[in-house]
């Protein structure tokens, strides 16, 4: 099938918005009337001139059928990724045929795609290149690595005795010190090379002004971290899988080594979270023919959205492989054989009952796991007091939503797409809760992504 016979839905390119204002912003660029000289390739391009404040009109292509999302080039002064002409110019193609009609792409767009071409080849060339560097001296790889753990060790040793300090001279003492104790602790983990540690210490900080409950929740959190530390230090007598999740968890990086899995994977939800420092990207995919499910991440610099980008609904027919570590779902993705085709699959769902057994389990291999993916069969979004829940349609039994997901605007799409129907909800499960992602109602209809 060409790129010519596969239609986005506006939900599907309005999910790749940066955020709540490019959403509005490009949907008002979505009718032809901005437009000029758009078109379209059957391999996959898209390009346009759009009418600006100036007397020069935005030059914007679009590579759909690029393997990791779509790829974007614009001529406006936007840092925003895609900017609001890209959805603009993806809304239009995804009115229909005749609406971005196909022809040979004007040279300005052309140049954009043979960079693209020639970057992609420069970069698997040095990625071969590197490999063979790297492979080529194991024993200096070797001694860095006994160094890094080397200074683990030695954070992971101080940060215990600090734990013992705190509990020594009672909980109270976290709330008088305030954040700075906490923020010194962690940059002494950042150069102990342990950025995993470092983030784990800096949440602490923010327990105490978190409510009423906050020395529980604070003794938890300090529980887990002193597990963790003991995990490393004792990482020589854990069985491999669990080794590896304590050094993921630490922060050590690995490479997904696992075996490449081919599948249609469908494209369950993509979200990011956001500090000063960098933007994460969570993709979550279903392999419809191993009903396995696989997470990839992606990285942006601060205050810019990262290039990996899957609409959610689509399917990918394509090769993923796992990260080390017991019950690890994160993966890369590797080789794609097709683009991305709108799709009528779905995930098999539990009971919340299920649901909330399979956080169980999972912890068995991660302590340190805050949720699990679960995909809800048959629910109904239900208030309880000030909060919500998801009830079970055919049993007594009910999930509570996290506070976070019963603040956000998705919550009401979920309860206007149910209008008291049972659904099928994607979403996180975990201690705190749960946290609906996406949504399909009983029978047909598209995928609903609600963050």
């Amino acid at each position: 099938m060409t790129q010519q016979g596969v239609r986005w839905t506006a939900d599907q390119v309005l999910a790749l918005a940066p955020d709540a204002a490019s959403r509005k912003a490009g949907s008002k660029l979505g009718a032809a009337g901005p437009w000029s000289e758009a078109g379209s390739s059957e391999e996959g391009t898209l390009w346009g001139l759009c009418k600006g404040s100036g007397s020069k009109p935005y030059q914007t292509v679009i590579d759909i059928a690029d393997a990791a999302g779509p790829a974007y080039k614009c001529s406006c002064p936007s840092r925003k990724f895609p900017c609001k002409h890209a959805l603009g110019l993806l809304l239009l193609w995804s009115g229909g045929e005749g609406s971005v009609p196909p022809g040979p792409a004007p040279d300005w767009a052309e140049q954009w795609l043979e960079g693209r071409r020639k970057r992609a080849q420069e970069k698997r060339t040095a990625g071969s290149a590197g490999s063979g560097a790297e492979s080529g001296d194991p024993e200096a790889a070797r001694r860095r690595a006994e160094r890094r753990a080397v200074r683990i060790t030695a954070g992971a040793t101080e940060l215990e005795q600090r734990l013992v300090d705190l509990l020594r001279g009672g909980l109270a003492g976290a709330e008088q010190a305030g954040y700075g104790m906490w923020e010194e602790t962690a940059a002494r983990m950042v150069d102990a090379q342990a950025p995993g540690l470092a983030a784990r210490v800096r949440e602490l900080g923010a327990i105490p002004s978190t409510g009423p409950g906050w020395p529980v929740r604070l003794l938890e959190e300090c529980a887990l971290i002193h597990l963790l530390d003991q995990g490393w230090l004792r990482r020589e007598r854990l069985p491999d899988g669990l080794s590896s999740t304590v050094r993921s968890r630490i922060g050590l990086s690995a490479s997904a080594d696992g075996p490449p899995l081919r599948d249609r994977w469908l494209v369950l939800s993509q979200y990011d979270t956001a500090d000063s420092r960098l933007t994460t990207r969570r993709i979550w995919l279903h392999g419809t023919d191993s009903g396995r499910t696989a997470l990839l991440l992606s990285y942006g610099a601060a205050g810019r959205a990262p290039e990996l980008a899957l609409p959610v609904g689509l399917e990918l027919e394509a090769e993923v492989s796992v990260y080390p570590g017991a019950g690890q779902l994160r993966a890369a993705l590797g080789e794609q054989f097709a683009p991305p085709a709108p799709s009528t699959a779905r995930p098999p769902g539990v009971t919340t009952e299920q649901a909330a057994a399979r956080y169980g389990e999972a912890m068995r291999d991660d302590p340190w796991l805050d949720s699990v993916p679960v995909t809800l069969d048959r629910v109904i979004p239900t208030p309880d007091g000030d909060s919500w829940q998801l009830a079970d349609a055919d049993g007594d039994s009910a999930l509570p939503l996290t506070a976070a997901a019963g603040s956000r605007p998705g919550l009401w799409r979920l309860v206007a797409l149910s209008g008291g129907a049972p659904v099928k909800v994607f979403g996180e499960c975990g201690h705190r809760g749960f946290t609906p992602l996406t949504a399909w109602p009983e029978g047909a209809g598209e995928a609903v992504q609600l963050c």
